[in-house]
């Protein structure tokens, strides 16, 4: 075992952050020998108990919850930043182009190092990742995740319509190789598999209900994709699918709406929607650095939480425009305040802290295992360094509250902030 001394942060059951100005971090193998926080709390109560654990001092930093990142595009690494006049164009612009090029193994072994490097270095420790069409890019994904110890989500996008040559795969063939790949890499280590249709319009009926019954198959496994992102997007759904009730109906018919299927964006969703995904157990991946970017529009948290959706924060690089998950929870902490049924919200620190953490571990139903750092939670966490600039300095130093704490390092951290990120692995 090992204890770390430092501010300490973790969340109760009921969302509301834990704090410990002078805590202590006691992590150590269980029963299985997955390395799990064995003890989390004050300094002043627990280190009698663990006197004989080397304790790291870490004191002037604060200890929290690896970040997980609830929707993210890997082979997008190199699109970020790209100007675009909204998501149709930008996709066929930029992003299918660029994805185009996983088909050659090599470039998705640089692309995937470099941008697990990039998480890590940013604090994130679980990822729930779109790969592309070719089983290269998802052998070359799990590959590096697995030596970095992770807990890692991806999957083989799905996509046999309406896309051009180079990322347009075959009907039959995609699910083939879907199911090799989950047979291959899901449950092996801390690694799981997500079936990945792109976004309904470029998958045809055929392959939709193909990945259901996968889906079906493998209940363990994840789902991700995209709904009702941008208008131009759901009045296409509408189109092509004219039976649906609605855009997230037409996964919904196709039995890829359940627990552990996350779907990205959720802007233009209605009531009837809402308490579907509510029903099925699915959850939203909020990605607000995206929405305002491509122009999408506003998530509705109001709406949301009436209805009783899970959801989460998402970077969704690239069409989000950073790694670093104080810009996505600063964004979404804008989107608060804009399109809401009720306007003006003020999403707390605390909150979006939450929904960057334990809240996406329990949209992906992996709550109580990371994003979190309460006794038996896998020991992802990260150390930050309030002090890390001067302007942070200055602002935190002053800080009086844990909210003023919090909200300093949401509106003024980045990548320098984090000090250190730790996997359990290791």
């Amino acid at each position: 075992m090992k204890a770390y001394r430092a501010a300490l942060l973790r969340f109760a059951d009921d969302h509301s952050p834990l704090y410990e100005a002078d805590g202590l971090l006691v992590v150590g193998p269980d029963a299985t020998g997955r390395r799990v926080v064995r003890a989390a709390g004050s300094h002043a109560a627990l280190i009698d108990r663990y006197a004989g654990v080397a304790v790291e001092d870490l004191r002037g930093h604060l200890i929290a919850p690896g970040f997980v990142d609830l929707h993210i595009h890997y082979p997008q690494t190199d699109v970020i930043g790209a100007p675009a006049a909204g998501l149709l164009p930008w996709l066929e612009n930029y992003t299918f182009p660029h994805e185009a090029r996983f088909t050659d193994e090599t470039h998705a072994r640089e692309v995937a190092e470099f941008f697990l490097d990039e998480l890590l270095r940013n604090g994130v420790t679980t990822a729930l990742t779109f790969a592309t069409s070719h089983p290269s890019s998802v052998n070359a994904m799990f590959s590096a995740a697995q030596a970095r110890g992770m807990r890692f989500i991806t999957g083989k996008v799905l996509q046999d319509r309406h896309s051009p040559d180079g990322v347009r795969d075959d009907t039959e063939q995609s699910l083939v190789d879907t199911e090799a790949l989950i047979q291959r890499w899901h449950g092996v280590d801390r690694l799981g598999y997500a079936i990945t249709p792109r976004f309904a319009p470029t998958s045809t009926p055929e392959q939709l209900r193909g990945a259901g019954e996968l889906a079906a198959r493998y209940r363990d496994v994840w789902i991700q994709s995209h709904v009702a992102e941008n208008r131009d997007e759901v009045r296409w759904a509408a189109e092509l699918f004219p039976t649906a009730r609605s855009y997230l109906g037409v996964y919904h018919d196709f039995g890829l709406l359940r627990e552990r299927a996350i779907y990205a964006h959720c802007i233009y969703l209605d009531a009837a929607d809402r308490a579907l995904m509510q029903q099925t157990g699915a959850a939203a991946a909020v990605s607000p650095t995206s929405n305002l970017f491509l122009g999408s529009g506003f998530f509705d948290y109001a709406a949301a939480d009436a209805a009783g959706m899970r959801y989460g924060l998402a970077s969704d690089v690239g069409g989000g425009t950073s790694f670093s998950p104080f810009r996505t929870m600063l964004a979404a902490y804008y989107v608060g305040r804009e399109g809401q049924t009720k306007p003006g919200l003020s999403l707390t620190p605390g909150q979006l802290w939450w929904q960057h953490t334990a809240g996406a571990a329990q949209a992906l139903g992996l709550d109580g295992v990371v994003g979190n750092l309460q006794p038996g939670c896998e020991a992802d966490f990260i150390v930050l360094d309030p002090q890390s600039t001067p302007l942070l300095a200055r602002k935190t130093t002053q800080a009086r509250t844990l909210d003023e704490l919090l909200f300093a390092l949401i509106v003024l951290g980045d990548d320098r902030a984090v000090h250190r990120t730790v996997v359990a692995a290791g």
